[in-house]
């Protein structure tokens, strides 16, 4: 059985979250705290997630090498990747996702805190405020301060609106899943937790059709969800 080491607030791990989801076989799903370094030391791993092991003991990473992969390592259900995505599509998926990295790590700096693994526990939030602050030379607070221009940055880089009117119109980046939503809904689900911030309505209906598919809910992780 392949199992997922991961953080609640780290979009690139919730990815493989929703793969293995929807690739219906089963997994052991293993969230860890954000001050866990024991884990990492037993798997002889830098810390970093998502960590998927898989049955013969192959640790995995990259959540843009899984997501590839994901028909071959498991090839159980439909396919994510084969006929559902062309590779022209997916790269220019992939361009337009580090075109916009460097806004959205910054928007998710405030938004991590409502998630379990950062959020729970006082001394967790401490040490995410000093690495953050490490990070950026601001405070928390202030990155979420800043969430509005920000968030008006996000919208003018990635022509959100034209992104939800063809998420509309197809209700699957390709018209049907695949990797490709796996990686949107991922990346952009944390957003709407930013205080003040609305993301379009008609995205968070193709968020849900998406969890749906796959199976998972991606509030699980939040201190507040249900």
């Amino acid at each position: 059985m392949p199992t997922l080491y991961h953080f609640w607030s780290v979009p690139e791990a919730q990815r493989i979250r929703l793969a293995l989801g929807y690739k219906g076989m089963p997994w052991e799903d293993c969230p860890l705290e954000y001050q866990d370094d024991a884990t990492f030391f037993d798997l002889g791993v830098e810390r970093r997630v998502p960590i998927l092991r898989l049955d013969d003991g192959r640790l995995l990473r990259d959540s843009q090498e899984i997501l590839e992969r994901i028909d071959e390592l498991l090839p159980t259900g439909a396919p994510l990747v084969g006929g559902q995505i062309a590779a022209a599509a997916w790269s220019a998926l992939l361009a337009w996702r580090t075109k916009v990295d460097a806004v959205l790590q910054r928007l998710y700096a405030p938004a991590r805190p409502a998630y379990r693994d950062v959020g729970t526990e006082p001394d967790s939030l401490t040490a995410y405020k000093a690495e953050i602050e490490g990070r950026y030379g601001l405070s928390v607070e202030a990155l979420a301060n800043d969430r509005y221009a920000g968030y008006a940055q996000f919208e003018r880089i990635t022509r959100l609106g034209a992104l939800t009117r063809h998420l509309v119109e197809q209700r699957f980046y390709t018209g049907r899943i695949s990797v490709a939503d796996l990686l949107l809904t991922a990346d952009l689900f944390p957003l709407q937790l930013l205080d003040g911030i609305s993301l379009p309505v008609d995205l968070m209906y193709y968020f849900s059709r998406v969890e749906e598919a796959c199976g998972l809910d991606l509030r699980e992780g939040l201190l507040l969800a249900g």
